[in-house]
């Protein structure tokens, strides 16, 4: 049906082209990269409506010029379809804009002063929240460490009466003070305490006494976590508002959203209704709510024939992340040989709702990131296809991150159809200290494997896994093509046969992202009749030299053939 609406649509066009349809919007004037096979560059796009109306020529697009036309002129500058964030938390980017973000701490003794600086500034017992600091990315070791994590200690002495909750930048551990543990009543028999509330999958870091040190891995959050006070809808609002300035000021126009509740779905419906969006949502229900998958399995996928609000996916977690040790592997870490992570759900509840997912109309993507999970993931996966061939045909299931596989599972997932929704930067920030968890065989072998993934034939998904890494896509872009990190490292790049090319990169952003939504007969490329969705950068990323892709700006975004964005007038 979709391929028909775009097909009557380009004829429509087709038709009134010829009597000279006035387009709303004309652009000009410098390179334009289309991602269509058949048309891969272009001079010029025509716009009516929030559609594509034309693309060629400079000298044939003039004949669409009406009185009431606007024409930007790009003075040389790159225009690209509009970027699709393929993996991002669109309320945790919003929320980041709000709370004390620690992306850029290069030491604990910075994050403590921070914090220091952030109680001079907070109520007596008010609660001190951040996200974004990574201790292996710190350019200096604390003097005291256990099991790799730095101890609460001197957080404790900057902030005694106000409570400290600290995510790592993976959301999977968080760093507590002594005020906030003694709220949730952390102590000694707090493993009791973690398994008959939250179950298995989490563990509190503890000292050679059997204290709590303040860091708390997976489920484990969830014992301070519950005593911090919930968001009013006052914030909830502003949150959504600053992710979606965040997205524009960053070239995204769509976000693949990775596991949204009742309460999310609520405000994205809300502010649809009254127009308020300002970048389309591809929505994966968050599994943890049992009443809202229920209920959707039960009525079916929510698909907006305006593309600004898609509900059609289920988001589940099958394992944590490296940098805590929660990614599940099939030997154990390198550098602690008694853990091989842990998973986060039961493999009978991924195929569980495998099969009610096909059966419903319904997406999978399921967080993977440690071989053993990719492995049991695809495993169940394959069983469910197998047990409903005809719903299996064009699933597209996916898995998220796939970030460690072992060498035999990379064919299964062209084999099986699976997409690799995968994040090219958390390459440039881990590999550094990946190789620290998994060795240099795995590394080398099955990490980051983007371009033996394409060759078998897989369609690979860009992204940032935003507020886990920052959303700039060129960022991500420069590590897809370069394999080095943000500072130019290695030379040559980590495992270089593993690059994409430019053009591989640039898709991933795009056509291939939005294949990754079922999208890609309306969206990722441009093409007459597909949405207006333009994403135009100050230079060309195709072609500066890899030292120079870092120093690109985005100038312009579109979205639906509207300026939401134009740098310098934010």
């Amino acid at each position: 049906m979709k391929n028909l609406k775009v097909i009557v649509w380009a004829f429509l066009i087709c038709a009134c082209a010829e009597k000279k349809m006035p387009a709303d919007l004309i652009i000009y004037g410098g390179k334009i990269y289309t991602v269509d096979d058949n048309n891969p560059m272009a001079e010029a796009v025509a716009v009516k409506g929030e559609k594509i109306l034309f693309v060629g020529t400079k000298k044939d697009v003039l004949e669409y010029k009406g009185q009431g036309t606007k024409i930007i002129d790009l003075h040389g500058q790159t225009m690209t379809p509009g970027f699709i964030e393929g993996h991002g938390h669109l309320m945790g980017l919003g929320f980041q804009e709000m709370r004390l973000k620690l992306d850029d701490v290069k030491s604990y003794d910075e994050l403590v002063e921070k914090v220091k600086d952030a109680v001079a500034k907070a109520k007596p017992g008010e609660w001190i929240v951040g996200r974004g600091w990574h201790q292996d990315k710190w350019l200096s070791k604390p003097l005291k460490t256990i099991k790799g994590f730095q101890t609460h200690e001197l957080l404790s002495a900057v902030s005694p009466n106000n409570p400290v909750f600290l995510t790592h930048a993976s959301g999977h551990a968080a760093f507590a003070n002594a005020k906030a543990m003694k709220i949730a009543g952390v102590n000694l028999l707090s493993k009791e305490q973690l398994q008959k509330n939250f179950g298995d999958g989490g563990e509190i870091i503890r000292d050679e006494l059997g204290n709590p040190t303040g860091i708390f891995v997976e489920r484990a959050q969830m014992l301070i976590a519950k005593y911090i006070p919930q968001s009013t809808d006052e914030t909830a609002t502003k949150a959504l508002e600053l992710a979606m300035e965040a997205c524009l000021r960053n070239g995204i126009t769509e976000i693949h959203d990775a596991g949204a509740g009742q309460r999310e779905i609520a405000l994205f419906k809300k502010f649809k209704a009254e127009k308020k969006l300002k970048v389309r949502l591809y929505e994966m229900l968050s599994s943890s709510d049992k009443l809202l998958l229920d209920n959707y399995f039960k009525n079916g996928p929510t698909l907006d024939s305006t593309y600004w609000l898609t509900i059609r996916a289920v988001k589940l977690y099958s394992d944590g992340a490296l940098g805590s040790r929660g990614a599940w592997l099939l030997a154990p870490y390198t550098d602690r040989t008694e853990t091989s992570g842990m998973p986060l759900m039961s493999m009978d509840t991924v195929l569980k709702i495998s099969r009610q997912a096909l059966q419903s109309g319904f997406q999978v993507c399921t967080h993977a990131i440690g071989d053993r999970a990719n492995r049991e993931v695809l495993n169940r996966y394959e069983k469910a296809f197998a047990e409903n061939t005809e719903k299996a045909k064009d699933a597209r299931f996916r898995i998220e991150h796939a970030q460690h596989i072992d060498p035999s599972d990379i064919p299964r997932f062209a084999q099986l159809g699976v997409i690799p929704a995968m994040q090219a930067i958390h390459l440039s920030s881990d590999r550094p200290w990946a190789i620290e968890r998994l060795g240099e065989k795995r590394i080398k072998e099955g990490a980051y494997m983007w371009q033996s993934l394409l060759k078998s034939g897989a369609h690979v998904v860009n992204g940032t896994d935003v507020p886990v890494e920052p959303i700039n896509p060129i960022a991500g872009f420069f590590a897809s093509v370069t394999r080095q990190t943000l500072a130019g490292e290695p030379t040559g790049g980590y495992e270089p046969n593993e690059k994409m090319t430019r053009a591989q990169a640039l898709k991933s952003y795009t056509q291939d992202a939005a294949y990754g939504a079922f999208q890609e007969n309306v969206k990722g490329s441009i093409s007459v009749g597909k949405l207006a969705d333009f994403t135009i950068f100050s230079q060309d990323l195709m072609s500066v030299p890899d030292d120079k892709i870092l120093s690109t700006r985005v100038t312009m975004t579109i979205v639906g053939g509207e300026v939401l964005y134009t740098r310098g007038k934010e």
